[in-house]
Parts: structure tokens; sequence; C-alpha cells
């Protein structure tokens, strides 16, 4: 079930597949930020897409 993102409406589910080794490597940085691994894929995603958007309106 979606959790409740007060901010933004429900957050969506997707299924996604990443190495194990890749995983390990989110799994350290998540713990090095007190993050769960997925609150660690949002948050760098989140960034991603801000810096994207920063850069497209400097163009």
């Amino acid at each position: 079930m979606a959790e409740k993102d007060t901010s933004k409406g429900t957050k969506k589910q997707i299924p996604l597949r990443l190495s194990e080794s890749l995983y390990n490597e989110l799994m350290a940085w998540a713990e090095d930020d007190f993050r769960s691994v997925n609150g660690q894929i949002e948050y760098l995603l989140t960034e991603c897409v801000k810096k994207r958007r920063k850069n497209l309106k400097d163009e």
C-alpha cells in the first residue's frame, strides 16, 4: 500500500531491480546518512531532478 506524502499526495510504488553490489553501496550510504535504502534512493532521485531542473533553467 502506498504511503502518504502530505506535501504532494500519495507516493507511487515501483518495482526496482539493482545489482547486489549497487544495493550494498546504497545500503552503506543510507546507513551513513541515517536513512533507509528506500529513503536514500528517493533522496538521491529528488536531488537529481532538482539539479536537472536548475540546469534546464540556466540554458
